[in-house]
Formats: structure tokens, C-alpha cells, sequence
């Protein structure tokens, strides 16, 4: 656990932080529950580096083409009468 919070941030991790602690503080100062929730969900969200789907459930792989030939396709033009 210790390991994902400190690796890993990025712009929009940050970005995640700065609006939960916004929302967050600003919640507590006009005593709005859910302007306090959401700062929560932000916060969580940041410091755990998961989105809405949950651990790495909507990631993009990032690894590259490693080592494998890419298969040429070859097209075929069907004409019809």
C-alpha cells in the first residue's frame, strides 16, 4: 500500500488531490455535507490511484509492441454488378 501511494502520480492524480482537498475544506467551512463527500471521493480516489471503475479497471496498457511482428492485412475489392 505504501508503494501505491507513494508511486505513480501523475497530472490528473494530482489534479484528484487538489480538487478532493478543495471540495474538502470548502464542504467543512459551509457545513455541506456533500460538498464533503465528494472532496472524500476525490481524496480517496488520488491517494488510492483508482477511478471510478475501480483498481486499474478503465487503464489503457502501456506497454508497447514488444517484439511482435505486426501481420500485415491485405484487402480484397469485392465489386458487385
Amino acid at each position: 500500500m505504501k508503494q501505491i501511494i507513494l508511486t505513480g502520480w501523475n497530472f490528473m492524480r494530482g489534479f484528484r488531490l487538489i480538487v478532493g482537498l478543495f471540495f474538502l475544506i470548502w464542504g467543512i467551512f459551509k457545513s455541506d455535507t456533500l460538498l464533503i463527500l465528494g472532496g472524500v471521493f476525490f481524496l480517496i480516489t488520488a491517494i488510492a490511484n483508482a477511478g471510478c471503475c475501480g483498481s486499474g479497471g478503465c487503464a489503457v496498457p502501456s506497454k508497447k509492441n514488444s517484439g511482435q511482428e505486426i501481420e500485415e492485412i491485405t484487402y480484397e475489392e469485392v465489386k458487385s454488378n
